[in-house]
């Protein structure tokens, strides 16, 4: 595949599905986007020449999120504060998020869907009097399957 056609991963979006006041979810990194299918060793009488390996399901890492914190109200940080602080008190209700990777004109190049996504983590930086870094948020989804 010619360079000229690879895909970068430094311009991405990230949204939740339905919800028009989401611009504010611009992270600076994104991980997680992983899946895995299991497999489970059989052992058949009598043949000691293999194992059978037999799929047993796929899992998914949470997907974590990262950016500088702003002062400005974010939907998905309240949205977050709400699921997390509320305990199991109220019923969780779980959002579709999507990701989008853009190429340099803003157009996607791929996307992924991640259903039924709720907030299980949320961490911030440390904080250094002898350091000028940004202060950093980090937020975890925990989610069914993306697609």
């Amino acid at each position: 595949m010619p360079s000229s056609e690879l895909i970068t991963g430094f311009y991405f979006s990230l949204s939740i599905v339905g919800d028009t006041n989401t611009a504010d979810a611009a992270f600076q990194e994104v991980s997680g986007l992983s899946k895995e299918m299991h497999v489970e060793d059989v052992v058949c009488g009598g043949e000691n020449r293999f194992k059978y390996r037999l799929p047993t399901g796929t899992t998914f890492q949470n997907l974590v999120l990262k950016r500088g914190v702003t002062t400005d109200e974010s939907p998905l940080v309240k949205w977050c504060n709400d699921v997390i602080n509320g305990g199991l008190i109220q019923a969780i209700k779980p959002k579709n998020i999507q990701l989008k990777l853009l190429n340099e004109k803003g157009e996607t190049c791929q996307s992924w869907t991640f259903n039924k996504a709720y907030p299980v983590k949320w961490s911030a930086s440390d904080l250094h009097s002898e350091k000028n870094e940004l202060f950093i948020e980090t937020i975890e989804l925990a989610y069914q399957y993306f697609e």
